[in-house]
């Protein structure tokens, strides 16, 4: 059986984002699980909120909350934590987050969904009509910078994948489809098949999920 890790930047085990994971990896992989925020308590991780002009990332908490955090709080937190899967002797770790950070310096596969996930929209969707999903209104400028070198035709909605995320993907989706929106990107980890296939129901366009990208690339370097 081959092994995989996989870190959340909140707190493991990330049941909700395994659900579609798992399948796609298959039953010969093993995946193991760690959490930049596991062992922490609700104190400690009420120091690693953002303030203004930080790099905002939301995650969920083993008791399904969801909580802000800053990039620059989290990543050594990360890095401990991918650092210690690679020495466990795995060799491809899968980020559960499609958050900016620095490089890590890897001794293994170090697969960044927020890379792949840019690439693969760009690939197809460049010079489209460009809506993208983004967990917090705190997101929408960072996400804009972001997206704007696929395309300067772009629209962002706020809608988190932790809280009322069925109204909140709804809203989301009738505005990209008013708006007239070609190809979508669903810009967090969070977000899941199910709220795929609700947005593409509304907007009756592509519709691309990170999680599953991710996963399916992961598959490719384990078979």
């Amino acid at each position: 059986m081959y092994r995989i890790g996989a870190v959340t930047i909140g707190q493991s085990p990330r049941s909700d984002v395994m659900v579609d994971i798992k399948p796609i990896l298959g039953p010969d992989i093993e995946i193991v699980e760690a959490g930049a925020l596991d062992g922490l308590g609700k104190e400690e991780i009420a120091k690693l909120a953002p303030i203004e002009g930080d790099y905002v990332l939301v995650t969920r908490l083993r008791d399904g909350t969801s909580v802000k955090v800053a990039e620059k709080h989290i990543t050594p937190l990360l890095c401990d934590k991918i650092g210690k899967l690679f020495e466990s002797g795995i060799h491809v770790v899968l980020l559960l987050c499609t958050g900016e950070f620095p490089d890590f310096g890897a001794n293994g596969f170090l697969l960044r969904p927020q890379k792949m996930l840019f690439e693969v929209t760009k690939a197809v969707g460049e010079g489209l009509k460009l809506g993208v999903f983004t967990p917090s209104k705190d997101q929408i400028e960072q996400s804009r910078k972001r997206w704007s070198a696929v395309t300067k035709d772009l629209r962002i909605v706020a809608a988190s994948p932790y809280v009322e995320s069925d109204a909140s993907i709804a809203r989301g989706a009738m505005e990209l489809s008013e708006w007239g929106a070609q190809i979508i990107v669903m810009d967090c980890i969070g977000y899941t098949s199910k709220m795929k296939k609700h947005a593409r129901e509304i907007t009756s366009c592509p519709v691309i999920l990170a999680r599953t990208v991710a996963s399916r690339i992961a598959r490719e370097l384990l078979e």
